[in-house]
């Protein structure tokens, strides 16, 4: 039976990768290396942001809640922007292709370096555990929020955008970057 939900949380998780790589065209561009080179594009901004926070952040010892400090730790999300632009201006095409494969890319190693070895440890256990099927819905949330953040991106480099509809892009792409910042 524990194999049984593994299998269950693997789908859960995995699946909308596969069926978004399959669906949205990206097959038919041969994009697998380049959602890879994504990945570890991914894999490079994690390891500066890791070495920055370490380096330039001191850890929160009790007390009273320091503000400032924390909003300082979530700015270190801004890296995440910049390297799917990076990602999206190594791409040539379309605006659509460029941003599937920086989101599919960049999501997909987020999967596979957060969640992968809790769903194998935790969902094989012995018993049932609603947090391996949260973690996999999770996954799919993460999806769609990087794909919105690749369409943010994107949208903000286009020399065509109104600019009008610039402070909302600007506004989005803030509340993407501070979102676990405001939900605390």
């Amino acid at each position: 039976m524990t194999l049984f939900h593994f299998g269950n949380c693997f789908a859960l998780a995995y699946f909308p990768y596969f069926i978004t790589y399959k669906c949205s065209g990206l097959s038919e561009y041969n994009a697998f290396w380049k959602c890879v080179q994504a990945g570890v594009t991914y894999l490079f901004v994690q390891l500066c942001k890791m070495l920055f926070l370490a380096t330039f952040f001191p850890t929160w010892e009790g007390g009273i809640y320091d503000f400032i400090g924390e909003f300082m730790k979530a700015s270190v999300d801004v890296a995440d922007l910049i390297g799917l632009n990076l990602v999206m201006s190594r791409n040539a095409g379309k605006g659509e292709y460029k941003i599937m494969v920086a989101a599919l890319g960049w999501a997909t190693a987020e999967l596979i370096m957060s969640r992968c070895i809790p769903l194998w440890v935790g969902a094989r256990g012995i018993e049932f555990d609603w947090k391996y099927i949260q973690m996999s819905i999770d996954s799919n949330i993460s999806l769609v929020h990087y794909i919105v953040a690749s369409a943010q991106v994107w949208m903000i480099t286009r020399y065509d955008l109104y600019h009008t509809y610039r402070p909302a892009v600007l506004l989005l792409m803030f509340l993407s970057v501070y979102k676990a910042f405001v939900m605390e």
